[in-house]
């Protein structure tokens, strides 16, 4: 088996969050008095940090998207962190990666005490090792960031590790730190958006995933 850890990225890869996200982005929107936007429009949110998805889609200034920040929060922290679905059979593939030997672990740009709540609330928890993410005071939000401080703080080796993500920002944090990288096309990010980030491999379901993971 080539990889002995396996760190996933949350949003797009784990569970569908499409529901609770936009409707949070649709809340805030309405508390900074803009046009709330269609909601297929507000996917390009889920992945990316949202303090700097909000200065480059929305415009805002840094106080700007700290404020709608806190708007976001209003609504995901009560009730749209569950305003989501994990996708099918992803119960059952991080049993058998586990059964296979490997060790899995989160990584996600989202902050770690929601993570960790959206896991246990999908009883996803028990399959993994530790979940590292971002800070509620926007601390450590980049992929790239977040994976460093995983590796760290378990003392994972980067050659004995590969991302799972949905997003280029997955790829790209994972090679900033010396990671593979397998992009999931089930997620928000699409082949090309993948491939061009440097993508060490693609997967179009769960099935692929676990066997790539697993050669």
């Amino acid at each position: 088996m080539r990889y002995k850890n396996v760190l996933f990225d949350l949003d797009g890869t784990l569970t569908d969050p499409a529901e609770g996200i936009t409707n949070a982005l649709m809340h805030a929107q309405r508390r900074l008095g803009r046009a709330v936007s269609p909601r297929e429009e507000l996917f390009v949110f889920i992945g990316p940090p949202l303090i700097e998805t909000f200065m480059s889609e929305w415009g805002l200034t840094r106080a700007e998207a700290d404020q709608a920040l806190v708007y976001y929060r209003e609504h995901f922290g009560t009730k749209g962190l569950f305003e989501n679905v994990p996708y099918a059979g992803i119960g059952e593939c991080l049993a058998d990666l586990k059964a296979a030997g490997l060790r899995l672990y989160v990584a996600t740009s989202k902050p770690e005490p929601l993570s960790l709540r959206i896991l246990e609330h999908f009883d996803l928890l028990p399959y993994f090792e530790a979940v590292a993410g971002s800070t509620m005071d926007e601390q450590r939000t980049k992929k790239g960031e977040v994976i460093a401080y995983a590796l760290d703080t378990y003392a994972l080796d980067p050659a004995e590790t590969v991302m799972v993500g949905d997003r280029k920002h997955d790829v790209i944090g994972a090679r900033e730190n010396g990671l593979a990288c397998i992009g999931v096309l089930y997620g928000y990010g699409s082949r090309e958006e993948l491939t061009a980030a440097g993508a060490a491999a693609l997967a179009a379901d769960l099935g692929e995933l676990s066997a790539l993971l697993k050669s």
